[in-house]
Order: C-alpha cells, then sequence, then structure tokens
C-alpha cells in the first residue's frame, strides 16, 4: 500500500467515525427528547406517557436558562486562554468551553424538538420555573438535596430576593452565578496570574449557581435524559469546583 492510499484510508476511517457517531447521537437526542426508555419504561409506553413539555415547564425554563448560562461560560473560558500562557489554565478553560458548548447544544436541539422558543416568552422571567419548587412546598429531589440547602442559590453577587424566581438581574447578570457586564471587562483587560485569578473566582461562582439550577431540574424537570443531564452537571461541576479552588489556592488567592 503506498503512503497516498494509506493517507486516503485513514481520512476515510477517520470521516466515518465520525458520521456515525452524529449519526448515534442524533437518534439518541431524538429518543431523549420523546421520553422513550425515560424512567424505565418501554419505549411505546414512554412515548405515550411523556408529550412535549409546555414553554412555562420546569423542562423548558432549565433548557432556554441554561443555554443561556453555559453561553457565559464558554466566553469566560475563551476570554482568559487569550489572556494567559499557563498551560493548566487553558486546558481546564478549553475543557469547560468544550463540555459547556456541547450541552448547549443539546439543550436547545431539545427545544427544537419540542417545537418550543429558544427565548423566553414576553413577560416571563429568567429562573421563573424555579418557582414551581415554592409552590410545591420544597420538595426534595431524586439526588436527595433540598432546594432549601441548595449551594449558590444565596449571595451570588449582587443578585438580591425579587421576583417570583427570587432574583433581579444585574448589569447584565441574569441568573445566579453569571458575571456582570463589569466583571467580564475586567477580566478581558487583565492579563497572566491576574486574569487566571479572575477567571477561576468567576467561574467558581459561575459554577455554583449553575449547580443550583442542574439540582433544580433534577428535582422538577419531567423529561428523563434531561434530570440525568442536569444530575450529570452537578457533579461534574462539583468537581471543577474542587479543582479551581485547588488552583485558586496555588496563586495565592481564592474564592470571592
Amino acid at each position: 500500500m503506498t503512503a497516498a492510499q494509506d493517507t486516503r484510508r485513514t481520512q476515510w476511517a477517520a470521516g466515518s467515525a465520525v458520521a456515525l457517531a452524529l449519526l448515534f447521537a442524533g437518534v439518541a437526542t431524538v429518543a431523549a427528547a420523546r421520553g422513550d426508555a425515560a424512567d424505565g419504561k418501554q419505549p411505546q409506553a414512554a412515548s405515550a406517557a411523556v408529550r412535549a413539555p409546555a414553554t412555562d415547564s420546569a423542562d423548558a425554563g432549565f433548557a432556554r436558562d441554561m443555554a443561556v448560562h453555559h453561553q457565559q461560560a464558554v466566553e469566560m473560558s475563551f476570554i482568559v486562554r487569550d489572556r494567559t500562557q499557563d498551560e493548566e489554565i487553558r486546558r481546564f478553560a478549553y475543557d469547560i468551553a468544550n463540555t459547556q458548548a456541547n450541552q448547549r447544544g443539546m439543550l436547545l436541539g431539545w427545544l427544537d424538538l419540542w417545537e418550543l422558543p429558544k427565548v423566553a416568552v414576553a413577560g416571563q422571567e429568567p429562573m421563573a420555573w424555579m418557582a414551581a419548587h415554592d409552590e410545591h412546598g420544597g420538595r426534595s429531589g431524586g439526588d436527595g438535596h433540598d432546594m432549601a440547602g441548595m449551594d449558590g442559590m444565596a449571595g451570588m453577587g449582587d443578585m438580591t430576593a425579587g421576583s417570583g424566581s427570587g432574583f433581579t438581574a444585574h448589569d447584565g447578570a441574569l441568573m445566579p452565578g453569571m458575571a456582570t457586564r463589569t466583571e467580564l471587562d475586567r477580566l478581558r483587560k487583565a492579563d497572566g496570574k491576574q486574569a487566571e485569578i479572575l477567571y477561576l473566582q468567576l467561574m467558581t461562582d459561575h459554577h455554583k449557581g449553575g449547580v443550583a439550577m442542574a439540582r433544580g431540574c433534577a428535582e422538577l424537570c419531567t423529561v428523563g435524559a434531561e434530570r440525568r443531564l442536569a444530575q450529570g452537571m452537578v457533579e461534574a461541576q462539583q468537581s471543577e469546583l474542587d479543582a479551581m479552588a485547588q488552583m485558586l489556592a496555588a496563586r495565592g488567592a481564592e474564592p470571592r
């Protein structure tokens, strides 16, 4: 076999692998969004029992809000990648950007399959879906977390108790843990160690807010696949919170 033939064969194999991966991912996403095989049900029974969520449901609200929340994490990660040469931070930021961009695609894809808007309807505030918890008397979710004890739901920067969601937007920060426009500007202007510390502090707050939101979906969402994704977010971001605390300590800093 010539070198050219070997190269073509390698390219064909790689292309086939990508195509198969996309095919399987598409099938899995469609099945998950329809609720097929969710919670141990047979596919036909699940399809009949689980319908597309309503636009004001926890499922749709979480998908919309977490897509926005994730987008900012991706933005911050790309900013710090260009503001430092530290390989540890650059790799960590890339992992967050890659993971959250993929999850954001899943959430928006579900909204498409449910034929629901990707943005909140007029008059519907971010995090309004979380108010369903209060209306149901503080139920505890399958992961054993009581909503009242969620880390990150209180004391998140300048967000204060207000509307039914429990938060009011401030300087572009729409949800728990989100950085403000002022903080993003500071990150864009920072360099080196200063940028690394600020990124880790902002992302720590961001993850705490994200974990609280994901726990809310794990309790309130009705689509099994979405609840499982939310629980996976909780576990992964808790692990990343530990890693960020260690990286901050190594730089003589700590979470805010």
